[in-house]
């Protein structure tokens, strides 16, 4: 049995991207790594973060991303899927390139591809997330933040990347079935300086609505991400990834950050700062398990 890793990935310099940690994370436990590296921006140092880690594992191709593509976030779909054409495993562990796999659950990650290898019903595997908000010590269990995601799935089962890449389906547009295991996605897409946060949510956003679209309202944009009242989201109390540990000390910036429970934000509220949807994740953090109601799934579970 073969593992392929597989990412795309540009300007993780700009953006805050910690895609070397990624990278790192899940080369123990595979016999290949795919990048698809977007040519980033005159300055872009992404390239050398990949290179620094000296594996001869990874490997790195060059892709130019196309303009017409940045709608509704198709160019990283269209991305993950090149990486995943590359891939040569069995199966295929597809990691984004702010998320990261803890080195306690390297293990389990095997044992899950080694049991579903023979069960052919299986398509993939699907993990449990941690959503990491504004430093690496609040997180957030709430709905609307998807509790689970497939991130290991079948090659050769014409499996393909969907809509902005966050998930996968086969075929003509066919739900996957998938086997929970007991391990963790990182993520730590919202853990940014606040000025970062911003460049790369501004990024985001024209790869879903075009450049020019964005262009048009920069002057409106803060310069600066507003995280809200981080007294009002969870304490994480378990540990990060050992390969994060050098990372997270870049953090700097706790003093712009609103530690109480109260904060005018500058920005459309999250579901996770609106009481309806706090109110129903406390229903499903207390009574089903944490457990979405009526929430997000994109898969079979068998």
């Amino acid at each position: 049995m073969k593992i392929s890793g597989f990412t795309m990935v540009r300007n993780a310099d700009k953006l805050y991207y910690p895609v070397r940690e990624s990278i790192l994370s899940v080369l123990p436990v595979v016999d290949e790594f795919i990048v698809a590296l977007g040519e980033g921006d005159k300055e872009d140092r992404t390239r050398t973060y990949i290179d620094s880690i000296a594996s001869d594992k990874i490997k790195v191709y060059n892709r130019i991303w196309k303009e017409e593509d940045f709608v509704k976030g198709k160019i990283m779909a269209d991305e993950t899927n090149f990486a995943l054409n590359q891939c040569s495993g069995d199966w295929c562990f597809y990691l984004q390139a702010d998320e990261v796999v803890h080195e306690k659950d390297l293990n389990n990650i095997i044992k899950a591809c080694e049991d579903a290898d023979n069960n052919h019903d299986i398509d993939g595997l699907l993990f449990k997330y941690y959503h990491f908000w504004g430093d690496y010590v609040h997180y957030l269990p709430f709905h609307g933040w998807y509790k689970n995601e497939i991130r290991i799935v079948r090659n050769k089962r014409r499996v393909y990347s969907i809509k902005d890449a966050q998930s996968f389906r086969k075929d003509e547009n066919e739900i996957l079935k998938v086997k929970e295991i007991d391990a963790h996605i990182y993520h730590y897409g919202w853990v940014r300086p606040p000025g970062h946060m911003q460049t790369k949510k501004n990024q985001i956003d024209s790869i879903y609505h075009g450049t020019e679209a964005i262009e048009k309202i920069s002057n409106l944009l803060p310069d600066e991400f507003d995280y809200g009242a981080l007294g009002n989201v969870p304490y994480f109390e378990g540990s990060h990834p050992e390969v994060m540990k050098e990372f997270m000390l870049k953090l700097n910036w706790t003093g712009k950050l609103n530690y109480s429970r109260t904060a005018k934000i500058n920005r459309p509220k999250f579901k996770h700062e609106i009481l309806k949807y706090r109110l129903l994740s406390f229903i499903e953090n207390k009574f089903n398990s944490g457990k979405d109601i009526f929430g997000y799934r994109n898969w079979i579970k068998i």
